[in-house]
């Protein structure tokens, strides 16, 4: 597979050259001339040219893909690029660069294009090498293992200096960590709100397995009890977790854990757990969550299955203001008094 190395330059169209040098088992230098810039051009004032060119002889140069960028920071349509940008490989540069390609844009057509703002343009350059310019690497540096040190830390224990009794069981954990991945934990370890040295810390309203999932995200940054499951009774289980997690979330105010939880909720939305999950969107302010339910709950099939499950009972007491914006929604566009009156009740 290729190694890609990405370009991308804004620049001054008053410049009389900009060199910028691309580090891929040879030296690659891009430059930019606003009057053409070499002799062996005919009429190279009409265009604007930019030159790729390699310090090293390269048998099969690959192409360079440039095009220039719109206005708003993406491609312009065709025909434009495609009428306007010329290249084509080159003889030996009198720089004594062996291999090189050379792009023309026409000045004409690009002042008439509108992509010139306050005197700029944008282009984009795109070199694609093989993988054979990395054999000789001799320095591969790993990806971060940081999250193994610290899962090694939450198993060991080591210097820890804070327990917390949940559930039934006790779990041991450090300050500074909690502090640093929660500001909720922060207060209560550290701040005006510390809890007091000695006996254990009690939580509340929470099981034992969801403390230690979140005990879990809190160290490692990763949750890989939520993994997709096999069967259909672990991905109720599955989603169970998330429901918890999701308000363990959002009580710690772990923003990155309650969006995973809550893109976990949205792909699994059924007749069965929508109100359960259109209650938690409305209580924990999950916006998307909330759509996600909302949309489904527009099926006249999803509707009436919502309404027969156990979790309909739940909604209607202890969201009355989700369900009267769902009942909102489901009237026909041109009853907007009606509307108002139900969000009104």
């Amino acid at each position: 597979m290729a190694d890609r190395c990405k370009l991308s330059a804004a620049i001054v169209s008053d410049s009389v050259e900009r060199s910028y040098l691309l580090k891929q088992g040879c030296d690659w230098i891009l430059r930019y001339y606003p009057n053409g810039g070499r002799s062996e051009i005919g009429d190279s004032a009409r265009y604007v040219s930019l030159v790729v060119e390699c310090s090293d002889a390269i048998d099969d140069l690959p192409r360079p893909p440039i095009d220039l960028r719109d206005r708003h920071g993406g491609q312009p349509e065709p025909p434009y690029v495609v009428s306007t940008i010329y290249s084509w490989p080159g003889c030996p540069t009198s720089s004594g660069l062996s291999s090189y390609y050379r792009f023309l844009i026409d000045k004409a057509e690009l002042e008439q294009s509108g992509d010139i703002i306050d005197d700029c343009f944008s282009i984009r350059c795109v070199l694609t090498l093989s993988g054979e310019t990395m054999d000789d690497q001799f320095v591969v540096v790993p990806p971060s293992n940081l999250h193994l040190h610290f899962a090694d830390l939450l198993e060991s224990m080591d210097g820890a200096d804070v327990t917390f009794h949940v559930g039934g069981q006790m779990f041991s954990a450090h300050r500074l960590i909690l502090a640093a991945r929660s500001p909720v934990f922060r207060a209560e370890l550290l701040g005006a709100m510390k809890e007091k040295a000695g006996g254990p810390i009690e939580i509340h309203d929470m099981e034992a397995d969801v403390f230690k999932c979140l005990l879990h995200f809190i160290y490692t940054d990763s949750l890989p009890g939520l993994q997709m499951a096999s069967n259909q009774g672990e991905a109720h289980l599955d989603v169970m977790m998330a429901s918890h997690l999701l308000v363990a979330a959002d009580r710690y105010n772990i923003e990155r854990l309650k969006l995973i939880c809550e893109h976990k909720l949205r792909s699994h939305i059924d007749a069965n757990m929508v109100a359960t999950s259109l209650v938690l969107a409305e209580q924990h302010c999950c916006n998307g969550l909330k759509e996600a339910c909302l949309q489904f709950l527009a099926s006249p099939s999803n509707l009436e299955a919502m309404m027969a499950s156990d979790g309909y009972k739940h909604l209607k007491s202890s969201c009355p203001s989700a369900l009267k914006e769902l009942i909102a929604r489901l009237l026909p566009p041109n009853m907007k008094a009606a509307k108002d009156i139900v969000m009104a009740l």
